[in-house]
């Protein structure tokens, strides 16, 4: 009996130790096949019929990241890392040369080396028609830095370590919205559809593989990061693919997609209907917008530079003599009394007749949009028109984006601007004929044809399916966004708290922060060049070490620590020319920085409060952030 005491140890000792070596030499038999950073990744990674791997590329720290021959403005690796492109069909055939015609849609992936590898999928959304130089083999399009709204995603990869890709939904370019139309006019449903969501969702998937076959593991966590278009698609995913990300920011999202575009071109409209077509200056542009800021941004007795909450402003230049020409004390600038108006016409946004009521009965801050005369929101005031209702040497200039859409959706190529290239007639100006009917049967066309256009609006407000993945999402906007109106986030936000069970169960998934003054992007989006608005902090510029920005930060700890914010303070960045810091909180909507007492620029001052009936409309005094019950 002793002797089988000491037998079944020692036995035992003995397969434990077989069984070591034993998986010893599976797990190096596994690491011998995992992916390589060489041209076997071409024949080794392949995860379906429709996948090739194109080019694989390893770079060093303190490399150029380019293809080709380096200049002064090429970034550099902040580590090695390996960036790898994917081709994955079919794609659409057509003519050589055709806008329409595309092999598949292009992925570049960036692998941090297994050492640096934090265990995260950090994906880069687009913006615009996402168009872009993935497939390319002598053009990165991944390659750049961490400023702006979305870090490109070499610097993802080498700085915070993350996996990181982009595509270019289904065609190169950057180019515009000519592929999205057949060379016989007709509707390109194929890649209106890569571009609405094959596109982002087959990133999602061919990351989700590469990894597992790089690192010999999956993912811990996966992010999805975009802004604009990037900020759409992100939406896209929650609706469509709610598997796909366990965490979603998304930035000035370009949803409601035919609606707010459309509307886009409406201020070149009102200069073609009512001004004879010449455009209101950049002087009489910012003489309103600085006049509405002066009269709508005052806390506390202080005047801010930018308004806190341009929902609240009804400002009316057609009752400022400050702004008229027929004031007693004529500004440079001035504004005859039918400019004024069409000012109000541009803050109000597009309406069927071409009409705007007084902003002391509608400043377009309504949630009932669409119904009746008023087509969609205009933007808010103080924020700039320059990209909107912008003009050239006097020669009005349209955003091309909103032409194009309008040719797509009239399927009508000579609408556009000569930018806009198809086998039955390049793009013409012909937008600049449209009357106001025209362009509301334009924006009615977007709506018919959302199944033709792969339902691009993105605008379903059924989230049930991503909150029951386990996802979260942070959706930002800025309150003097130069491109898209922030009513519209606003308005999508209301319809989701309205089609799942109210406010409180929206928020433990989906929360929205409205960002006063801020821009298409993270900058100062008002008149006043002087207004320095506190703005969240970009990657690489907020003081923190894995160069990740301050929103992305908040979505890792909800997702990761249970820890979700109901206030985000944020700041000004010390300069030559705004030496003095400024700081002030946003507000998980539809909660608003209230002022209390102390320096009105300094977010200590203020709470957090206001909201929904079944919000418990306690005021936020403490850290701003909530845990996960």
């Amino acid at each position: 009996m002793a002797m089988q005491r000491y037998m079944r140890p020692l036995s035992c000792a003995v397969g434990l130790a077989l069984s070591l070596a034993l998986s010893q030499g599976a797990l190096a038999k596994n690491d011998d096949k995992l992916l390589k950073c060489d041209d076997t990744m071409k024949n080794e990674f392949r995860p379906d019929s429709l996948t090739t791997v194109l080019l694989v590329k390893a770079f060093k720290k303190g490399d150029a990241l380019t293809l080709g021959t380096p200049n002064a403005n090429t970034p550099i690796a902040g580590n090695d890392v390996c960036m790898v492109k994917l081709l994955v069909g079919p794609g659409n055939a057509g003519p050589v040369g055709a806008p329409s015609t595309s092999p598949g849609i292009g992925i570049e992936i960036w692998l941090p080396t297994p050492g640096n590898w934090n265990n995260r999928i950090h994906v880069a959304g687009g913006g615009g028609w996402a168009g872009g130089n993935q497939t390319s083999l002598t053009l990165l399009a991944g390659a750049g830095g961490g400023g702006g709204t979305t870090p490109a995603p070499s610097f993802i990869a080498t700085v915070e370590g993350a996996v990181s890709a982009n595509t270019d939904t289904g065609h190169s370019g950057p180019g515009g919205g000519s592929f999205a139309m057949n060379p016989d006019g007709s509707i390109n449903t194929v890649l209106w559809n890569d571009f609405a969501q094959r596109g982002i969702h087959e990133m999602a998937v061919k990351s989700k593989a590469i990894t597992k076959a790089y690192y010999g593991k999956t993912a811990k966590y996966v992010y999805w990061d975009g802004f604009s278009t990037g900020g759409r698609q992100g939406h896209k995913l929650a609706q469509l693919h709610p598997d796909d990300f366990d965490g979603i920011l998304a930035g000035a999202p370009a949803f409601n997609w035919t609606r707010f575009i459309t509307n886009e071109l409406n201020p070149q409209i009102v200069y073609q209907r009512d001004l004879g077509g010449v455009p209101l200056t950049a002087g009489q542009l910012n003489l309103m917008g600085n006049a509405a800021i002066n009269a709508c941004d005052v806390v506390n007795g202080v005047h801010m530079g930018y308004i806190p909450d341009p929902s609240q402003c009804r400002y009316d230049p057609t009752l400022d003599a400050n702004v008229l020409c027929t004031g007693p004390n004529t500004p440079a600038n001035c504004v005859t009394p039918l400019q004024a108006q069409a000012m109000n016409k541009l803050w109000y946004g597009q309406t069927r007749d071409g009409s705007a009521p007084p902003p002391s009965a509608d400043n377009s801050w309504s949630l009932h949009i669409g119904r009746g005369n008023h087509v969609w929101y205009g933007l808010t005031r103080g924020a700039s028109f320059g990209g909107l209702g912008g003009s050239a040497a006097g020669v009005p200039a349209p955003f091309t984006i909103s032409t194009d859409l309008v040719a797509l959706e009239l399927q009508n190529p000579t609408l556009a601007t000569p930018s806009f290239i198809n086998a039955t007639g390049n793009g013409a100006n012909g937008w600049k004929n449209l009357s106001y009917a025209q362009l509301a049967n334009a924006a009615d066309q977007g709506l018919i044809l959302q199944s033709s256009f792969a339902h691009i609006n993105t605008d379903d407000a059924n989230l049930r399916p991503f909150r029951k993945s386990g996802g979260k999402m942070i959706m930002y906007h800025g309150l003097a966004d130069v491109l898209i109106m922030p009513q519209g986030s606003i308005n999508y936000y209301e319809r989701v708290i309205r089609e799942l069970d109210g406010l409180k169960d929206v928020q433990k998934f989906y929360r929205f922060f409205l960002v006063p003054g801020m821009a298409h992007g993270f900058s100062n989006g008002t008149t006043n060049p002087n207004a320095n608005p506190p703005l969240p902090g970009s990657a690489g510029a907020d003081g923190v070490a894995d160069g990740t920005s301050q929103l992305y930060d908040s979505l890792t700890a909800w997702v990761e620590r249970g820890v979700a914010p109901s206030r985000i303070d944020i700041s000004t960045a010390a300069s030559t020319a705004f030496p003095v810091v400024k700081s002030r909180p946003i507000c998980a909507y539809p909660k608003k920085a209230r002022y209390v007492s102390g320096d009105v620029n300094v977010a200590s001052s203020y709470v957090c409060a206001g909201g929904h009936p079944d919000d418990d409309d306690d005021d936020d005094h403490g850290h701003g952030h909530d845990h996960d019950d």
